[in-house]
Order: C-alpha cells, then sequence, then structure tokens
C-alpha cells in the first residue's frame, strides 16, 4: 500500500459535478482505486463543509440537499477514503437533506448526539426546531449580577 494523501474540496466537486471530463475521469479513476483499498486517502470535515457549500450555493450548482447527502455518502463510505469522524459526517449530512439548517450546524448537532448532549449555547433560532435540542443564550454580565444580588437578598 502506498502513502497517505489529503484529498481536498476540488477533487470531490470535479467528480460530483462532472463539470470538467477530463477532470472528471481522473477523479473518477482515484475514487475507483479508494474503493479497491488501492490508494489511502484522507480529508477533514472542513473539505466537506466546503463540498456542501459550493454544491448548494445559489451562486454555484444549486443541488438539493437529498441529491448532496446521496452523492457525497457513498463517496465517504469508500473504504480507501479515511475521514476522521466518518459518522458524524454521515449523520450530518442525513440531517441536512432533512432540515433546513445550514450543515455546519447539522455537523454540530451530530457532535451533540455523539455526545449525549442536548443543550447549546448560540443565538441561532434554528436550533429551536430540532427535537430534543435546547438553544441556550449566554447571559450578560449585568443578568448575571443581577440573579446574584437576588440570591444575596434571598438569603439575608
Amino acid at each position: 500500500m502506498t502513502d497517505t494523501q489529503f484529498l481536498d474540496t476540488n477533487i470531490f466537486l470535479r467528480y460530483l459535478t462532472h463539470d470538467d471530463d477530463q477532470k472528471y475521469q481522473a477523479c473518477l479513476g482515484l475514487f475507483q482505486q479508494a474503493e479497491q483499498n488501492q490508494v489511502n486517502l484522507v480529508t477533514s470535515e472542513a473539505v466537506i463543509a466546503e463540498v456542501v457549500y459550493v454544491l448548494s450555493s445559489p451562486k454555484h450548482y444549486q443541488l438539493p440537499r437529498p441529491r448532496i447527502q446521496v452523492a457525497l455518502a457513498r463517496l465517504l463510505i469508500l473504504s480507501g477514503l479515511k475521514v476522521p469522524y466518518r459518522q458524524v459526517c454521515l449523520r450530518a449530512l442525513d440531517l441536512y437533506a432533512k432540515h433546513p439548517l445550514d450543515f455546519e450546524d447539522c455537523l454540530s448537532l451530530s457532535h451533540m448526539e455523539q455526545l449525549n448532549l442536548t443543550q447549546i449555547y448560540s443565538y441561532d433560532r434554528g436550533f429551536d426546531h430540532m427535537a430534543g435540542i435546547h438553544r441556550i443564550e449566554p447571559e450578560s454580565l449585568e443578568g448575571i449580577e443581577e440573579k446574584e444580588a437576588a440570591t444575596q437578598s434571598e438569603k439575608a
């Protein structure tokens, strides 16, 4: 087996969009090698997030969420492609296909599921629509001081 190589965003994009036939064919060959464990590839959550962003962007490809989920999931399960937090990424893609949240928010929710967390500090109201998730906002220093003062006066 060969050394490990990092897989960048544009490799996923050239394969998934088929917008340059020569590059598509080269990327297809690379992914086929990964499927057969002939190469060792690795990528990151950041790359996956960028692929989702570009594929869904109105400025670029405008692909529907379910199509992005299916296409990327097929690649992420290739045995020759290592993805840290692979299951988190796959779950995030599933959430992304079903909910109107940014992919990065879906990644956060997926990490929360894995960690058995139900509360998230965020100003993003999109989390309010997710079953089992409780969004909380940090309090201002004045609010904390007022609560402490009220607690102190109750003790007195």
